[in-house]
């Protein structure tokens, strides 16, 4: 189950990092690729959001096909894609009419501001694309059938190493548009991608199994139980990835080349970080759905063996990085303080790679349990810690830009901590015993 996940959440990583070294290339001055980490993050919010709302849908339909009720799966999934373009409408209006204002109060180089909010003008058109997709991920995933991610996610990934090689670039006729060449290659990519699960879906017989768009009128109930369910996953993920860019604001002040080193951390977390969000992503269904067969006692057993293999390859992955930095760091087209300052910085996030793989695989068995609201407490607390971290190490002490990556230690461990005491400890099972009882 987790190996398609994994390659799903793979390969709009490599989008990133494709178009962060597409843009290393085009620009020696590196400012295009200091930049791509403001607006990545600023993208990855939106993306979080939908992601927020992936997992309550997977868990419900998860918690459905455990139940055997594949009349409900298809209901919740029409539901969901609703609320989810109302998401992707909000975004795109707050995006041209509101973040103008919040990035001119932050970013201090005024052509950095005017490239970034040109991007992300740009950018934001693919939010539709990328929530539809990933409400198709919650459908297949939920119902065990993630197999069938791979053809999307390979088409959006070389789709867009194509549209990065042709509009940034300017190559075989296409015009020369640089660092808003991979705004559009991105947003093409995406809707390829989810037009590509769309064809699937449909000759696999499974939107007919599960009458996938036969009716997306409003209904509230199914709408306001994703809502329910959802809420507290959403503005836990908002949250979490809008304290990465108050980050990338807050380092902004420090210069580019500190820009530069955060931007390619951040393609680390998301290209080695696959694998530990694909076993998060699979502990989240596989305990709701065992709870749905009433299989509670086996969840702590589930549990460890996904632990497991977790964090085995987040270690194999960061030994590789701790071996090779220096490889790593020359793919994004920097020399000189580039390198020296980003090889302790990759020591200290192949670090907290290893504690992401345990927290992820906690918080999402906490979700898992249909605890969601929990979920969003100890994100909260976390984040609390997270952020006075961030502003104590560079508003204050202006500690380099490794020790302020070692926020990543505080958040991942305030994360995990207080999951796993309340999977010991909480009173999720009489929750559980309650819904069975019904």
């Amino acid at each position: 189950m987790a190996a398609p996940i994994s390659f799903a959440i793979l390969i709009p990583q490599l989008n990133f990092v494709t178009n962060n070294i597409f843009l290393g290339a085009y620009d020696s001055t590196g400012h295009a690729l200091a930049t791509a980490g403001i607006t990545g993050v600023y993208y990855l919010i939106f993306s979080a959001i939908g992601y927020g709302l992936n997992n309550g849908l997977q868990s419900l339909i998860s918690r459905r096909a455990g139940e055997e009720r594949p009349e409900e799966i298809g209901l919740l999934f029409n539901q969901g894609v609703l609320i989810s373009l109302f998401i992707a409408l909000l975004g795109i209006v707050l995006t041209w009419f509101a973040i103008p204002s919040v990035f001119q109060y932050f970013i201090h180089d005024p052509e950095r501001m005017q490239q970034a909010i040109g991007f992300l003008h740009i950018r934001i058109w693919g939010l539709p694309f990328l929530y539809i997709y990933q409400m198709r991920n919650a459908l297949l995933v939920g119902t065990n059938q993630s197999q069938f991610l791979v053809a999307g996610t390979l088409v959006e990934a070389v789709s867009n190493v194509l549209f990065d090689y042709l509009l940034i670039f300017g190559h075989w006729g296409f015009p020369e548009l640089g660092f808003n060449g991979a705004a559009i290659s991105s947003v093409l990519a995406e809707f390829l991608g989810m037009f590509v699960i769309f064809l699937v879906i449909r000759k696999q017989g499974i939107s007919k199994r599960f009458g996938l768009f036969s009716s997306l009128r409003f209904k509230s109930g199914h709408a306001f139980e994703i809502l329910r369910f959802s809420y507290p996953l959403i503005f836990q993920q908002a949250l979490s990835i809008a304290s990465w860019e108050y980050y990338f604001l807050l380092l902004e002040h420090q210069g580019t080349v500190a820009l530069q080193i955060s931007n390619t951390m951040r393609n680390v977390f998301g290209l080695f970080g696959a694998a530990s969000w694909a076993f998060a992503a699979t502990t989240n269904t596989m305990v709701s759905n065992i709870l749905g067969q009433g299989l509670d006692h086996k969840i702590w057993s589930l549990i460890r063996k996904i632990m497991v293999v977790s964090v085995s390859i987040a270690l194999v992955m960061g030994l590789l990085l701790n071996i090779f930095p220096v490889q790593f760091l020359s793919i994004f087209g920097r020399q000189g303080e580039f390198i020296e300052a980003g090889i302790p910085t990759v020591r200290v996030v192949s670090v907290a790679m290893v504690f992401m793989s345990v927290a992820t695989i906690m918080i999402n068995a906490v979700i898992g349990t249909g605890s969601s609201r929990i979920s969003f407490f100890i994100e909260l607390f976390s984040l609390v810690l997270y952020l006075i971290y961030i502003y104590w190490a560079l508003e204050i002490k202006h500690f380099p830009v490794y020790i302020a990556w070692m926020s990543e230690w505080v958040y991942w461990t305030g994360l995990m901590v207080p999951a796993f005491l309340f999977l010991v400890f909480g009173q999720w099972r009489k929750k559980v015993d309650l819904t069975l009882a019904r």
